[in-house]
């Protein structure tokens, strides 16, 4: 049974290059019946993300397949053969099996540890069990690896810590202020990174927010998209005094914040804690403040700092969930191996009772006069002799081995499971 896996992703693909064979909307459905229409291909799914296009199939025969597969994907999107497959990557059996592992556990995202490849897998499993392209091998292996996936953020911390700029500005707020909900956030500016940082802040419980920029238009829709308040620019500092946190980067040349005016704001405050976030290059919060009691001022490369930390961390709990993916690897390997003994254990069984029925129906022939409670206790005997002689086959087939080629072939042609038996 050949699992395979074909595709590309961030790494090995440019953003151009993973949009052309991008699967939005109505084309996922299609493109998803149409692969599982290729001939020798059994069962097939499709994941579709910004940073990866790739598609799994179960075949008999994976080199037919993965040429089919690759030729589907030129005809479909409309791409030259030649330059499709220098972007693309192939996996068969383990190598397949531990990559869908390692992408549903975010090993192989961009960013290790980010929650949100695990949910685009479920629905594009989701999609796969509506159209009905997926069946007995596959479904198992998506459940086992959306199972992998919950077991490595239960096991270890991956996902903890934030490799974000924006979203370490958050973690170091809440570190200062238990509760967000009851603080007051005041984004001065509008760079991008600062706006970032404003959403995670919200959607950490944040509710009062103001937003001051030296364009007033800009300051209001920013302060609409918030659900906030505007501040005129030059009225910011007079609301500082009721602002817990601020978050600036307004591109200014100079300090639009000094020491002697965060004293006044400070004294007015009554020294309430404050945090300041100054991601603006050139900073535009004078460094001195920080040597105001209870301002906690960081600048971009404090932050950046925090990241590269925390990143160190998320690296060396990957290791971790790299040798539970290892583990799961094998669980599925030995689940693979028990369906190539299936048959063969079935077959065993039917022979088994097949060559009873039959001395069962000689003796039954030569012995007339045996009454039914007899015949009962001699059926009885003979069921339990056939369970007792093909247990151990029987236990050898389920066991874990490593050559279980070699023993259901050796099997099959002891007792005559595929008409090699001896003439009587």
């Amino acid at each position: 049974m050949k699992i395979l896996v074909i595709g590309l992703n961030h790494r090995i693909a440019d953003v151009e290059v993973r949009e052309r064979l991008a699967f939005h909307g109505g084309k996922l459905e299609e493109g998803l019946l149409r692969l599982r229409e290729l001939p020798g291909i059994e069962e097939a799914m499709i994941i579709s993300t910004c940073n990866r296009v790739e598609l799994y199939a179960h075949s008999q025969d994976a080199g037919k397949a993965a040429e089919s597969i690759k030729s589907f994907l030129a005809a479909f999107h409309q791409i030259d053969r030649a330059a499709l497959d220098r972007s693309l990557y192939v996996y068969d059996d383990v190598d397949a099996i531990r990559h869908i592992f390692r992408v549903a556990a975010s090993l192989d995202s961009m960013v290790v540890g980010e929650p949100q490849i695990l949910g685009q897998l479920k629905d594009a499993f989701e999609v796969a069990l509506s159209k009905k392209t997926t069946g007995v091998l596959l479904n198992k292996l998506l459940k086992k690896a959306i199972s992998v996936a919950k077991r490595v953020r239960t096991e270890t911390k991956i996902a903890e810590n934030a490799v974000s700029v924006s979203f370490a500005a958050v973690e170091l707020a809440k570190k200062i202020f238990t509760d967000l909900s009851k603080r007051v956030f005041m984004l001065l500016g509008a760079g991008e990174m600062a706006e970032l940082a404003a959403k995670h802040l919200i959607t950490n419980g944040v509710k009062d927010v103001l937003v001051s920029n030296r364009t007033y238009e800009r300051a209001c829709d920013l302060a609409r998209e918030f659900n906030g308040r505007p501040v005129k620019f030059d009225e910011f500092i007079n609301e500082l005094v009721r602002t817990d946190i601020i978050i600036c980067s307004t591109g200014a040349p100079h300090y639009i914040l000094t020491k002697a005016q965060m004293q006044k704001v400070m004294r007015e405050r009554k020294h309430r804690q404050v945090f300041i976030i100054d991601i603006s290059v050139p900073r535009n919060i004078d460094p001195a403040i920080n040597d105001l009691d209870n301002v906690y001022l960081y600048n971009v490369d404090d932050l950046q700092e925090v990241v590269d930390a925390n990143m160190f961390e998320r690296r060396k709990e990957a290791e971790k969930a790299e040798r539970i993916i290892d583990e799961e690897v094998e669980t599925f390997l030995r689940w693979l191996a028990s369906l190539d003994s299936v048959p063969t254990i079935i077959a065993l069984r039917e022979r088994a009772d097949e060559i009873k029925r039959e001395e069962l129906e000689k003796l039954f022939g030569k012995l007339q006069d045996l009454g039914p409670k007899e015949r009962e206790a001699i059926e009885y005997m003979a069921t339990a002799i056939t369970n007792k002689l093909i247990h151990p086959p029987t236990a050898a087939l389920k066991g874990d081995t490593e050559n279980k080629e070699q023993l259901v072939a050796a099997i099959r042609r002891l007792y005559g499971i595929d008409g090699e038996r001896d003439e009587e």
